[in-house]
């Protein structure tokens, strides 16, 4: 809470998931790559919280394994792990922004 400020100053979800650099900054038409935004735009110590996040409900979380696991049969284990952190920056917002407690099945249903 205290490297992300105040929740509102995001309109949506996906301003501070990119906020955290849990999304890429690729710009893409027609299926080809038209360049890339800042990608050092954001809070390294959210991505870092975030990835660090992922690493602990990889292992300590039956729900979040199987997403983990299912996201690296089709990539690897990095971009999984990013897709993982990225989930859970999601929760956070809607966690922060609505004060609601964490809800697993929501999460990863």
């Amino acid at each position: 809470m205290l490297e992300t400020g105040d929740i509102t100053r995001f309109v949506r979800v996906g301003n501070f998931s990119s906020y955290t650099r849990c999304v890429d900054s690729a710009r893409y038409s027609n299926g080809k790559k038209n360049g890339e935004g800042n990608t050092k735009n954001g809070n390294t110590y959210l991505l870092w919280a975030f990835i660090e996040a992922a690493n602990f409900a990889r292992r300590f979380n039956a729900e979040a394994k199987r997403f983990f696991e299912k996201r690296k049969e089709k990539t690897n284990g990095v971009v999984a792990t990013k897709v993982l952190a990225q989930k859970l920056a999601r929760a956070s917002y809607h966690i922060l922004k609505e004060k609601q407690p964490f809800d697993v099945t929501r999460c990863f249903a």
